[in-house]
């Protein structure tokens, strides 16, 4: 056991007296189930998956202050996300988890949004059709009910597509609700062109 700590003893002196390069930078592994919390969402994240496991949030009437103009995603430092490479000429949108339309109520709030830990793989047709729509039905509820907790699951699977980039694409998206009277509604979305009104993905909650 001395032997040891005196060889580690050796290989620290060994590298302060000389220079970075002889002490190699050692990465922690990749984490799949990385907890990310701020003012609009929380968020359980797959760095091996570069993809939302889970998010929370909830959806509340509000006075709208900013528009997202010319915001674009940004990656956030230390946490390994997708990025503009994983939806460069395909048919995957980056699409939010949390909704950008319903944290307008703050420029703040707003910019949150746009994190690379709130974008997820989605197609084209379905976040700018039926997923749109629902965000926007849930939007109204809030101003006229009170509050929506909002809680999105992603589902994988051992045949989920994984990108040449290195992103793995959801299956799909569970979306539950809960209103202020602590009922609930829930959908299934599959992660491909939809042709259906948004009320027809919804599932039983149970």
């Amino acid at each position: 056991m001395k032997y040891y700590y005196l060889i580690l003893l050796f290989f620290f002196i060994a590298c302060n007296e000389n220079n970075d390069d002889c002490c190699p930078v050692i990465e922690i592994g990749q984490r799949d189930d990385l907890i990310i919390e701020n003012d609009v969402f929380k968020i359980s994240y797959n760095e091996l998956k570069e993809q939302p496991n889970w998010i929370e949030y909830t959806v509340r009437d509000f006075v709208k202050v900013a528009d997202r103009g010319n915001m674009d995603f940004y990656l956030v430092k230390n946490i390994k996300t997708s990025d503009d490479n994983d939806y460069y000429n395909n048919k995957w949108d980056k699409g939010h988890m949390a909704p950008a339309g319903s944290f307008t109520d703050s420029w703040s709030n707003l910019a949150k949004t746009f994190s690379f830990v709130n974008c997820a793989l989605q197609v084209d047709n379905l976040n700018r059709g039926e997923w749109r729509e629902l965000e926007e039905e849930v939007r109204s509820i809030a101003r006229t009910n009170g509050p929506v907790k909002v809680r999105i699951e992603l589902k994988f699977s051992n045949y989920s597509q994984v990108l040449e980039t290195g992103a793995t694409v959801p299956d799909g998206f569970y979306k539950f609700l809960t209103f202020s009277d602590n009922s609930k509604q829930c959908f299934y979305f599959e992660n491909d062109n939809t042709n259906m009104n948004w009320t027809e993905y919804e599932i039983n909650c149970n």
